[in-house]
């Protein structure tokens, strides 16, 4: 190729081999390793710490070399590591915007001198980080630093510290830029890595009480590991399990089929790949890919696996997909033993094969065809995964199409594996319960300036048996008195548009406010009422997020109307079970129904946005609604949290499934009069009654129910935190324990807030060269 004489120019096109590989060094890597005795232990208070009689773990390279040996912290290190990052915020945080900025692009210019080292760590450790991604990031962020007071406001200030507990391999590099960012001048004690043996450590660091937030990034297995090991200490934890995702790569006939040959090759066969790729191709064009296939891998080396026992997990998956019917094409032959596995498509994978649904580690790529636009999308999200998709055609309106109806957070047109810090990215189903990039996701690390939403209070786990939460029965109804016209009345739920009873049949006692005596009966829902209720939502959710903001809005504004419609009879009813004075539930009607107008006014307010991102191109990115929605609603002002909770989540194109306070349950059972006067399509607003802990355990365990809000016991927020795992569900949990500390229903900033936590970002790169 490169230094061969007698080829043309004709001849490489006809040919398209690949160029030699550039040869690369590490000497640079080398020498700060060997700096450091290639032990390297902690990273407090600004400085490298290796305390004694601590075990340690070595990390070899890809050949087996032995790179370095890390430092596994134990308690009284992780103690000494939150003292020191206090400190730091406060040194920190206590710094003016301009101060921030100013230090991070000042690490700019120091990432930049020592480049060559950064990217040499990285290859030397096989970890995923580029100096030009890295300062790409610094400087996107510095900007925020020095506009957040003119920007951001009614938030918390920026200016965290942090405690990074990186896994193997990214522990050199993890440590070097801590360094980094020491000689950059940035205090103190605000840059900490701690290193340990396994995902447990994470846990460990969350005991601490100083510890305000957790978010994970890595693994899904041991994501989940971690919000199992965190469940009810009050700390928030968000996961983006961005290794071993399924994302699909898919080829419309439309495609230049070169150009989307070699972006398949180069994204499923890359060194460095961090998820797994499914080729769907177009029925038309099927053969010619192939053919291409055949050719462009032709002479393509084995690819090295992490270890022998990767090497039959490999041969067992091509064996179980040519029982299947598939065919192979490689570019070599498979070498008889070893740790080496030469580049395999699977032509003709079945979408149920563990090659597709559970593939494993190594240079396989199964390939699926589809037929229409909807089949292709049909395929994009058969994954449970929500991570990236990459769409290759040549028309537009075909690329804008199916990323809108995919289910990830991330769609490259024509190209893959693009990134910009200032792209917003959702993780969609399993693929994270965070909001990464861009403004949108400084949110997670700030909380509003008003005291409207409390956090979780810290505390330790309860002692419980989570196989026997919300299994306690319903209190008995004992028969009254004969006077029928003293007879409690009895109400019906909402599920599908319908007023109706629960499944059970039966009804539960609703207490008057001193408990005295029953005031009226309302439904004993309970599993099956939920699965109807989702099932109605699930239905129509689709149709109603295509909906356009303005049609949104009007749909609001007539809840809206019939609120004022009906406002004495929902203030008799507020009146009537909280122990209110009329006036004061008057107050709460008329709160509710300028909430209603609020939304109304933000649905066509705050939409998407094209950015500017420094690579040849467009960038969109807009929000959309998270799906079906699960909502308990909390004690105090029953009406008004019900319809601010309710105006959030339709407003942004969500369904919901709410349960009313089980101690206050009549303004929300009165409200479902408001709702049948309405125009809002059946199914999109369902009420289910009964047991607060009983219908949190349907929701959880519901596999289409997206995000839960909750606000309940101590015990409820801890099960919440243990079961919503799988599949992973968005959480926003209030412990009603402090009545004193409960949000502030009336407070402006709590619109912004609880709007952020509706929606999830979607990202889409279009090329134009």
């Amino acid at each position: 190729m490169a230094g061969s004489t007698d080829r043309t120019v004709h001849d490489i096109f006809v040919n398209m081999e690949y160029g030699p590989t550039a040869s690369c060094t590490t000497a640079t890597a080398q020498a700060w390793l060997d700096h450091h005795s290639r032990s390297l232990g902690l990273f407090i208070d600004g400085n490298f710490v290796r305390p004694a009689d601590r075990q340690t773990r070595s990390l070899a390279d890809s050949k087996g070399g032995n790179v370095c040996s890390t430092v596994c912290a134990v308690e009284d290190d992780i103690s000494q590591c939150a003292s020191s990052a206090v400190a730091g915020y406060k040194a920190w945080s206590g710094l003016s915007c301009y101060q921030r900025a100013k230090v991070l692009l000042r690490l700019v210019s120091v990432v930049g001198q020592h480049a060559q080292c950064v990217s040499e760590l990285c290859e030397l450790c096989e970890a995923s980080c580029s100096p030009s991604a890295l300062v790409r990031l610094l400087q996107y962020y510095s900007s925020w630093a020095q506009l957040r007071d003119t920007l951001i406001t009614n938030w918390t200030p920026l200016g965290n510290s942090v405690i990074v507990i990186p896994g193997r391999s990214t522990t050199p590099p993890s440590l070097l830029l801590a360094q980094l960012f020491m000689a950059a001048g940035l205090p103190a004690g605000t840059f900490n890595v701690v290193t340990g043996s396994d995902v447990t450590l994470g846990a460990k660091v969350a005991q601490n009480h100083s510890i305000s937030y957790v978010t994970y990034s890595g693994n899904k297995q041991d994501g989940l590991t971690l919000c199992k090991a965190t469940a009810g200490m009050g700390v928030p934890v968000s996961v983006s399990p961005c290794v071993g995702a399924t994302c699909a790569f898919i080829i419309f006939e439309s495609a230049d089929i070169d150009s989307a040959v070699d972006g398949a090759i180069e994204a499923a066969f890359k060194k460095k790949k961090e998820v797994h790729w499914v080729l769907c191709v177009q029925e038309s064009v099927l053969d010619s890919v192939v053919a291409r296939l055949r050719q462009r891998m032709a002479g393509m080396k084995c690819v090295s696996l992490p270890s022998d026992e990767d090497r039959v997990l490999v041969e067992a998956a091509v064996q179980e997909a040519q029982q299947q019917g598939a065919t192979l094409v490689q570019s070599c032959a498979a070498p008889p033993s070893g740790s080496q596995y030469p580049p395999t498509v699977f032509c003709g994978a079945a979408p149920s094969s563990s090659c597709v649904v559970t593939p494993s580690a190594g240079p396989l790529l199964p390939l699926m065809t589809f037929r229409s636009n909807t089949e292709a999308v049909t395929l994009g999200n058969h994954s449970p995964h929500g991570q990236a998709a990459s769409i290759w055609t040549e028309d537009l309106t075909l690329a804008l199409e199916t990323a809108k109806n995919l289910s990830v957070g991330s769609v490259w047109v024509n190209s893959h594996s693009v990134s910009d810090p200032c792209l917003p990215i959702s993780g969609h189903k399993d693929s994270g319960t965070c909001t990464d990039g861009g403004q949108e996701g400084l949110y997670q690390f700030l909380r509003p300036s008003s005291s409207s939403s409390p956090p979780l209070p810290r505390s330790s786990p309860v002692s419980m048996d989570y196989t026997k939460f919300g299994t306690a029965a319903s209190p008995a109804i004992i028969p009254g008195g004969s006077d029928s016209a003293s007879a409690p009345k009895p109400y019906l739920q909402f599920v599908g548009g319908k007023a109706c009873k629960a499944e059970s049949g039966c009804s539960v006692a609703v207490q008057s406010p001193g408990g005295s005596s029953v005031i009226a009966y309302c439904p004993d829902g309970g599993r099956k009422d939920v699965r109807n209720a989702v099932e109605a939502a699930i239905k129509v959710q689709p149709g109603w997020m295509k909906k356009s903001p303005s049609a949104r809005a009007q749909s609001l504004y007539s809840l809206a109307k019939g609120l004022e419609a009906k406002k004495h009879d929902i203030a008799a009813s507020i009146n009537v079970q909280t122990g209110l004075s009329l006036e004061e539930a008057d107050g709460e009607v008329e709160l509710s129904i300028a909430r209603l107008s609020d939304w109304v006014a933000y649905c066509d307010k705050v939409e998407g946005r094209t950015l500017h991102v420094p690579a040849s191109g467009s960038a969109l990115s807009f929000p959309e609604g998270l799906g079906v929605v699960g909502v308990i609603l909390p004690d105090r002002n029953p009406l008004l949290s019900m319809v601010t909770l309710l105006g959030a989540a339709i407003a942004t194109g969500n369904a919901v499934v709410m349960v009313p306070s089980q101690k206050h349950p009549l303004p929300a059972l009165a409200f479902i009069q408001v709702l049948q006067s309405s125009d809002l399509p059946a199914g999109l607003v369902n009420i289910v009654t009964g047991s607060r802990d009983q219908l949190t355990v349907a929701l959880a365990t519901h596999s289409v129910i997206k995000a839960i809000w909750y606000w309940g016991s101590t015990e409820g927020c801890q099960y919440l935190q243990y079961t919503c795992t799988s599949p992973l569900k968005t959480l926003r949990l209030f412990c009603q324990k402090d009545e004193e500390k409960n949000e502030d229903w009336s407070h402006p900033s709590l619109l912004e807030e609880t709007w952020r936590n509706a929606v999830q970002w979607k990202s889409m790169w279009i090329p134009t060269a």
